[in-house]
């Protein structure tokens, strides 16, 4: 065999025992700290809290409650 190939095949070995190694690692993220993850702070927005409660009085002046995904009425009240 030459080197070129051989060389190759290596690679390619430690590249496909690399991915599947991968597979055997438990979760980064656990259960008891996806809550944290899960905080509106942790969004990309600049102020989430506030975006969140303008976009809910803008819902409930407009009466547009339903159109992002949120159920109720156009009254203002959950």
């Amino acid at each position: 065999m030459q080197a070129a190939t051989r060389h190759w095949l290596v690679v390619v070995a430690v590249g496909v025992l690399v991915t599947l190694g991968g597979c055997a690692i438990e979760p980064w993220v656990k259960p008891y700290e996806r809550d944290r993850l899960a905080d509106p702070i942790m969004s990309f927005d600049r102020d989430p809290i506030s975006n969140a409660y303008i976009h809910h009085v803008y819902e409930a002046r407009e009466g547009a409650r339903g159109a992002s995904g949120s159920a109720g009425g156009g009254c203002g009240c959950n």
